[in-house]
């Protein structure tokens, strides 16, 4: 599930500067998603003040500080920095006035700064925080991308040679073995590496490649939404399979449905080619066409022409 995310590495993130070096900021975590603009808390009114967000300062936050006197200042600057809060970001390269900063120093409540304008920066680092905070787990697969095609199946079933073979027919690898699953938003799961195993895969007989190095930067992905599952397994007599493909199946991951195919594997069938297939089918299905119905069309028509 979703954690939280240092403050120092939002800084890397956003290439922030810090006004306030003299802050410990090593154990300061961002826990959500959401920030805030203060402006009425600058007016003094602290109800439904959520000092856990990440605070954004604007021109407008900026111009009416600005305005009050030196006491007023005091009175709503010790209110407001005395919660704790993870930061203030100044945008547009704005400066908070010293007694802001002061105080801010007094209670360890750090000042950045950017060149961004307001509403860039807000919506940049909303997109951000939601990818790194969003709900999270982990799942045995190999993630490619194009449609965004998540391989799913037992130990040693050929999951990993076919993410091989669809890279060296010019798809990119996100992740091998563990995927990383976050729901960013009700219709949409992003799909990344762990740190530890990203770039690698492993296939069996060789051992780890870097795909990286051994195909090149174009070869990798760092993320990739997840539209299609493909789950492989062995095939059997006994099992009925799907022919036709007239309704869809789904499989659900943190409360969200993604398109799923059951692939029968058995010698002699081409992993990276079915999959490819699948993920274009998928996308001609996304587009208004179905195979399957229109064959289905045919079928219909013909045998009304053969009755008349």
């Amino acid at each position: 599930m979703a954690g939280s995310i240092s403050l120092q590495r939002l800084i890397d993130k956003m290439r922030l500067t810090n006004l306030t070096e003299e802050i410990d900021i090593g154990e300061i975590r961002i826990t959500q998603p959401d920030i805030n603009r203060p402006g009425i808390q600058m007016t003094g009114y602290l109800e439904h003040y959520d000092a856990t967000r990440l605070q954004i300062m604007g021109f407008v936050e900026v111009s009416y500080m600005e305005s009050l006197s030196d006491e007023r200042k005091h009175e709503i600057y010790e209110r407001i920095l005395s919660n704790k809060t993870p930061a203030f970001v100044f945008c547009r390269d704005l400066q908070p006035d010293p007694l802001f900063k002061e105080i801010a120093i007094k209670y360890g409540v750090p000042l950045l700064t950017t060149s961004k304008a307001t509403s860039t920066f807000m919506s940049e680092v909303i997109r951000w925080l939601n990818a790194k905070l969003a709900p999270m787990i982990t799942v045995h697969g190999v993630l490619v991308d194009g449609e965004g095609v998540l391989i799913t199946g037992e130990s040693g079933i050929g999951k990993s040679e076919a993410a091989l073979e669809l890279i060296k027919r010019g798809h990119r690898l996100v992740t091998d073995d563990v995927v990383e699953i976050r729901k960013v938003s009700e219709d949409t799961l992003i799909g990344t590496a762990p740190a530890v195993t990203k770039h690698f895969i492993e296939i069996r007989g060789i051992g780890i490649v870097d795909v990286k190095t051994l195909f090149g930067v174009q070869s990798v992905k760092e993320d990739q939404e997840i539209n299609l599952v493909i789950k492989l397994s062995e095939w059997s007599k006994d099992q009925d399979y799907d022919r036709i493909g007239m309704e869809e199946e789904y499989t659900e991951y943190l409360g969200n449905k993604v398109v799923c195919h059951n692939i029968p594997i058995r010698p002699g069938r081409n992993l990276a080619v079915i999959c490819e297939s699948a993920a274009i089918n998928h996308r001609q299905k996304k587009m208004g066409y179905n195979a399957a119905q229109e064959l289905y069309k045919r079928v219909q028509e013909s045998l009304v022409k053969r009755e008349d």
